[in-house]
């Protein structure tokens, strides 16, 4: 099976992994500094933020975890998209 991202999907992908690598960053220095209400603030913010983003994208093009599979539709899509060797993600 050959899959191929259009602009669209791989736009959204990038922005994913962008707000992906901020809320990594921010829970690391929340582990060292639990009571910085500022960065928790900033961290809730981009895990809403991630979470729209990840909905958005399961709507579209299927889900890239199990926590967003069931926000696509009345199908199982997270079984009948491509799998990452097969050039899905």
């Amino acid at each position: 099976m050959n899959y191929s991202m259009g602009t669209e999907q791989k736009n959204m992908l990038h922005n994913i992994g962008v707000v992906d690598f901020v809320t990594v960053e921010m829970a690391q220095y929340l582990d060292t500094h639990p009571h910085d209400r500022e960065a928790i603030e900033y961290f809730n913010h981009y895990m809403r933020m991630k979470n729209q983003m990840m909905r958005d994208y399961a709507v579209k093009f299927g889900p890239l975890s199990l926590s967003v599979a069931d926000s696509c539709s009345k199908e199982w899509k997270w079984a009948l998209q491509p799998m990452p060797w097969e050039g899905g993600c």
